[in-house]
């Protein structure tokens, strides 16, 4: 039994099964174990591949067995899911190969009856791919574009009512791109160029980013966390669309900021960093161990001014009223702007998760705007690109609060500046994460 299938379907059991990230799972996983850079790659494909495509590819098994997919017992259903991935969407894989190892797997998590309708299942594939033919013409395009493009069919449907077709479909082919490694520069360490440099000596193929001058975009590089310069602290890991909402917040050394909802830290590390490490900047989190992740990037960037906080967000008002010169409410969102970074989060959103969200990030915001000090900024960003949850939730906050005003955000933004009262990126435009973003000031009277 081939050993990266048996690993790869022991992730997939992982995300599927205990609701684990798809990414942490597979980083995980690999720490584990000695594998060579083919087989690092193959595994890495064999998860993402078979994650980003979940839905998909059940509706495709469902074309060939003779029970409900949801009856298949858990393993066995990762196993058909893995198998289906390798036969029609890894031309390199051997059909044979496809098949035998998926039946060898289904003999080690499954008793003899299940290894033979996982042979004839897959066999079945083989004979017929024309069965699972994604449904076309008038009336379909909805369905096949979901289909196609590995995404739930409501998702597609609401992104089409708001973009359009093309749009929409240039959004999903996003999405299922291979997403670039991007590196933010520790300037408090080590300057952009210099960085780039040691990049290079560790045999890493990397060019600077046009979006953020301490961005860099890693094409090709060997195990993350192998790499020296990461262990040294000259870099963080963060998406150049992440990056602007530092240089929107702006703020100065020797000032009060908080960051509400800050973990994992990459925003509130990069606050600290423009801050040059002067001045005091408090990170809430409602989750203690996220909490000890900031701490450890801090550690390892050498920043010193970062306090951490058990804090829910709708209480920092309360907790430090118009005390901070600074405050980002990087809210708690449908994060449908990274789905290009996690596989698995497309298939764990729901319409009604959605419709909660924007009053909670209204809570938030309220609640934030009174810890800022008269003529103090207060920035909301988040990682989505829904309207509900982006400039609705701040025309709805302005309009009850008439001490703050919206500035011009778009001119903060650091290498690209634009005429924009509030900032969207979105990845079929920009090519980067799809991220929001307003900057507010509260009157001094």
């Amino acid at each position: 039994m081939d050993r990266v299938r048996n690993l790869a379907v022991r992730i997939l059991s992982d995300v599927h099964e205990e609701g684990a990230y798809a990414n942490v799972a597979l980083a995980r996983n690999l720490k584990k174990v000695e594998l060579s850079e083919v087989d690092r790659r193959f595994l890495t494909e064999l998860v993402y591949g078979a994650v980003k495509a979940g839905g998909t590819l059940d509706w495709m098994i469902r074309h060939y067995s003779n029970r409900p997919i949801r009856k298949v017992p858990p393993m066995i259903r990762n196993i058909l899911r893995l198998g289906f991935y390798q036969l029609f969407y890894m031309d390199k894989v051997p059909v044979s190969a496809a098949c035998n190892e998926s039946v060898e797997l289904a003999k080690k998590y499954g008793h003899p009856g299940i290894v033979k309708f996982v042979n004839a299942v897959l066999r079945a594939a083989v004979r017929e791919p024309e069965k699972c033919a994604f449904p076309t013409g008038k009336g379909h395009a909805t369905e096949e574009l979901a289909l196609r493009s590995f995404h739930p069919q409501w998702l597609v449907k609401r992104w089409m009512k708001a973009f359009g077709y093309e749009a929409t479909r240039a959004l999903c082919a996003f999405d299922n791109e291979d997403a670039v490694l991007s590196l933010r520069t520790n300037t408090l360490k080590v300057t952009r160029d210099e960085l780039l440099s040691i990049l290079a000596s560790e045999h890493a193929e990397a060019e600077a980013s046009r979006w953020a001058p301490e961005g860099i975009l890693c094409h090709a590089h060997g195990a993350l966390n192998a790499m020296e310069s990461l262990q040294q602290g000259l870099f963080q890991v963060q998406d150049e669309s992440s990056m602007q909402v530092a240089h929107v917040v702006a703020p100065q050394p020797g000032e009060f900021i908080i960051d509400c909802c800050s973990a994992p830290g990459g925003k509130t590390t990069h606050l600290a960093a423009l801050m040059n490490n002067t001045g005091r900047i408090v990170a809430g989190d409602i989750y203690e161990h996220k909490l000890a992740r900031i701490e450890e990037n801090a550690a390892r960037l050498g920043i010193s001014i970062i306090d951490t906080e058990l804090l829910d967000a709708r209480e920092v008002g309360t907790r430090f009223k118009k005390q901070a010169d600074r405050v980002l409410v990087d809210a708690p969102c449908s994060g449908l702007g990274v789905l290009r970074r996690k596989p698995d989060a497309r298939w764990r959103k729901s319409e009604s998760d959605i419709a909660k969200l924007p009053q909670l990030q209204l809570d938030i915001l309220t609640s934030a705007s009174a810890a800022v000090r008269l003529g103090g900024i207060l920035v909301y960003s988040t990682c989505t690109i829904e309207r509900a949850e982006n400039e609705e939730v701040v025309e709805a906050f302005l309009a009850t609060h008439p001490g703050f005003v919206l500035e011009e955000t778009g001119s903060y933004l650091p290498t690209v500046p634009r005429a924009d009262k509030m900032v969207q990126f979105y990845p079929q435009v920009d090519g980067t994460d799809g991220f929001f973003i307003a900057r507010m000031k509260r009157r001094k009277q």
